[in-house]
């Protein structure tokens, strides 16, 4: 049967005489038409036009155009398919709004295969025209050379068979596999966990024969100016990536070459001002990094299994166009790169000296030993950095978290929530229907605060001057992270938990130590408890709320009576991080993984313009001043991590436990 407009209203869909699937289809196609104006601005109209958005149908969902396109001339003649790169959705132009209507009537609540065979479910809703956020078109980063066939097919096959991935695990040269890929080292091995070398400890062997003849080649035609003296090789399965990384400055010359082989692939490149560009590497190609693409730009690969390129096969010196009439999906095959480095063995006199490890004039602080210690620590690394960026941090914070929106209006009218470190305020205006008061240990946010007309006080988040028992719900949001010791972040929660009333609740979100590195904005798959390894499930880089859902499996919420480790149980495992091994704690380099649980993140700040925005690890990202860059302390938390803090409580149960956007999260309660 024909499908009722778009333009009806969910609650009259009983005037048709639809089934219960038909209903449940309908009010799916409703919920993707909401959700793609809420996030997306895409705004459906009630009537027929030639122009159809189909959402699940996009290369972001894993949806190609030689998929989708078949599917959608069955209803009639298409003028033109567009496809955003990245986007969960495409736009669809028929010649005639009879063949968009058919299409309509048809294809609504049909399911189709992506291109990994799985099920999808398109919903489609009309639109005047086609509209998507435009990506900007960027060059190449400076200094960075893309060179195409660089080595033959027959050179290609040598430098493959020359990896013997079988090797004797006891010959030094051997490197045993990483979680998610095979690995060796050549020369030197490469520690991923600091992007560096150790110097005092060559490998026997040195560079494979093979590669002697190349180098030499290259650096005859002026394609390379230093001989390279360590190699890895890293073999890429479909599916698989490397997080983004800036190799270490006092590491390696100027110079960082990688050879892309039995495949091609889409590297992604990153400015600290968030300008992201993606660069194809052809099969058989060099790239080579130097002078700002290789000190401040972070390179690295989206796990995933397609690629969006060009369906013409044409590209702009590498760069994958905004083009989205020309935008197709590209399976991943096996791809082995062989990354070429010359050590260096003298400190780095780069031009990038704010963001130089051997030009940084300035020290760590020592991890805390005692509570005195940690109270000034947070001091210096927490509460003066707030007071110097408020303003500049204020303006990279307008836009609710819907997980948090959706806790707020969740509670009953008339309660009395508590912020504790509101920070801008951003959460106290959420629902007008609750009395909200906000605190923060910030006189210049709190000033924000009241400026916005919010009801804020300053204050100790160990220490609110509220009587127990006065809240029916608290939100602690990115906070408690920021407590130096396993006690004084306990202490954080019981704090939370007496300002509850019994039977109330508190929400509480901290920095992950396990993050994902995509360009894409967050995800959200409400009321799923999604890890980070379990995210790659999801094909690729939507970002449009809801579209994805029924793609995932619903691996649940954590309850209280999940099994979870005790705090010195997750402090002794650490997330398998590193160590600070020698007390001094490590300056996290922004858009990397994390290989400690305590650090220092950089904030860099332009002026008082207070237009610029931040350098955040995964939250936006802006232009910055390398006279003005100011650290502050993080304890980012493993999974379970959370959950065992509060569980130290006696009277405190938890809700649900989940994942959101980088962070850990818990809904407590507090018993009666």
């Amino acid at each position: 049967m024909a499908a009722p407009s778009v333009g009806m209203d969910i609650h009259h869909q009983n005037n048709f005489k639809l089934s219960k699937t038909e209903k449940k289809s309908l009010r799916k196609q409703i919920k993707a038409r909401n959700t793609l104006l809420r996030h997306e601005g895409i705004e459906a109209v009630s009537y027929a036009t030639q122009n159809l958005v189909v959402a699940n149908g996009g290369l972001g969902n894993g949806v190609s155009r030689k998929r989708l396109l078949p599917v959608l001339e069955q209803c009639g003649s298409v003028d033109a398919l567009l496809m955003p790169p990245n986007k969960p959705y495409s736009f669809v132009r028929y010649k005639t709004a009879e063949e968009s209507r058919k299409a309509y009537d048809t294809l609504n609540g049909q399911e189709i295969a992506d291109d990994l065979g799985q099920k999808i479910i398109l919903y489609l809703n009309f639109v005047e025209k086609a509209q998507w956020k435009e990506l900007r078109l960027q060059a190449l980063p400076p200094g960075l050379v893309v060179i195409e066939e660089i080595v033959s097919s027959e050179e290609e096959k040598m430098l493959l068979e020359s990896i013997n991935w079988t090797e004797d695990k006891d010959n030094k040269n051997f490197q045993k596999s990483l979680k998610h890929r095979r690995v060796r080292h050549f020369g030197y091995e490469f520690h991923y966990e600091n992007n560096n070398v150790d110097k005092e400890k060559p490998l026997p062997g040195g560079l494979p024969d093979v590669c002697e003849s190349i180098l030499e080649k290259w650096l005859k035609e002026g394609y390379i100016k230093h001989k390279p003296d360590q190699l890895t090789v890293n073999q890429y399965e479909p599916g698989h990536g490397i997080p983004a990384h800036i190799d270490t400055h006092s590491a390696f010359e100027d110079e960082i070459l990688s050879l892309s082989l039995g495949s091609e692939i889409v590297m992604d490149f990153k400015n600290l001002e968030g300008i992201t560009v993606q660069v194809m590497l052809p099969c058989r190609s060099l790239l080579v990094m130097t002078g700002e693409s290789r000190y401040l730009w972070t390179h690295g690969i989206t796990p995933r299994k397609f690629d969006t390129v060009q369906a013409s096969g044409h590209y702009n010196s590498g760069i994958i166009t905004s083009d989205i009439g020309d935008l197709t999906l590209s399976k991943r095959g096996v791809r082995t790169s062989f990354t070429f480095r010359k050590v260096r063995h003298t400190p780095c006199n780069c031009s990038y000296s704010s963001v130089c490890d051997s030009q940084r004039k300035e020290t760590s602080p020592s991890f805390p030993e005692n509570a005195k210690e940690a109270s000034l620590l947070e001091q210096e690394y927490v509460h003066r950095v707030y007071e110097k960026i408020a303003g500049h941090f204020s303006s990279t914070r307008h836009t609710p978290w819907p997980c948090i929106v959706e806790f707020l209006k969740a509670l009953p009218s008339g309660s009395i929530v508590a912020d504790i470190g509101c920070g801008n305020g951003k959460y106290l205006g959420i629902n007008k229907d609750l009395y909200m008061i906000g605190c923060d240990r910030s006189q210049n946010l709190v000033d924000i605060c009241r400026e916005r007309q919010f009801q804020a006080f300053i204050c100790d988040a160990l220490a609110v001057p509220m009587r127990s028992g006065f809240c029916d719900a608290c939100i602690s949001i990115a906070v408690i992270h920021h407590f130096a010791t396993a006690e004084r972040r306990v202490a954080a929660v019981q704090e939370l938990v007496r300002l509850l009333r019994p039977g109330g609740k508190a929400l509480i979100y901290v920095w992950a130590m396990e993050q994902e590195y995509t360009n894409q904005k967050s995800k959200y798959l409400r009321g799923k408890r999604i890890s980070p390894g379990k995210k790659e499930k999801i094909n690729s880089d939507a970002s449009v709320e809801g579209l994805l859902v029924e793609r995932v499996p619903d691996v649940g919420s954590r309850d209280s009576a999940s099994s979870v480790p005790s705090v010195s149980d997750v402090q002794e495992r650490r997330c398998k991080s590193r160590q600070v091994t020698n007390s001094e704690l490590p300056v996290h380099t922004n858009r990397t993984s994390f290989h400690s649980q305590d650090v220092l993140v950089p904030w860099h700040l332009k002026g008082n313009s207070g237009k610029d925005k931040a350098v955040e690890p995964f939250g936006p990202v802006g232009s910055h001043d390398p006279s003005s860059i100011f650290h502050r302390y993080y304890h980012v938390f493993c999974d379970g991590e959370l959950e065992a803090a509060c569980q130290t409580l006696s009277n405190v149960s938890i809700l649900k436990s989940y994942y959101d956007q980088g962070n850990w999260c818990v809904i407590l309660q507090k018993s009666d």
